[in-house]
C-alpha cells in the first residue's frame, strides 16, 4: 500500500467512525490532527510510506484563566 492509499484509508476510517480531524502540512508530511475528549493525536504521513503517531493525553486538571499567563511566560519568544 502506498502512502496516499494509507492516508486516504485512514481518513475514511476516521470519517466512518465520526472522529473529528483537521489536515495540515508539517516538515515533509501530511499532518492529521485528531481531537477526542482528553486527548490530541498528531499522525504524520510521509511520501516514502512512513507513518508517525504522537499522542498527547491530559491529566484531566482544569485550571483558571491565570494559567494563560504561564503559556505566555514559558512559550513566548523574546523579540
Amino acid at each position: 500500500m502506498n502512502s496516499m492509499e494509507k492516508l486516504l484509508g485512514f481518513l475514511a476510517e476516521l470519517e466512518a467512525r465520526k472522529i473529528y480531524f483537521e489536515l495540515g502540512k508539517i516538515r515533509d508530511s501530511v499532518l492529521v490532527e485528531i481531537s477526542v475528549p482528553g486527548e490530541r493525536w498528531e499522525v504524520e504521513f510521509f511520501a516514502g510510506g512512513e507513518v508517525e503517531v504522537e499522542r498527547f493525553i491530559t491529566i484531566g486538571e482544569i485550571r483558571g484563566e491565570e494559567e494563560l499567563q504561564v503559556l505566555f511566560d514559558e512559550h513566548s519568544e523574546d523579540w
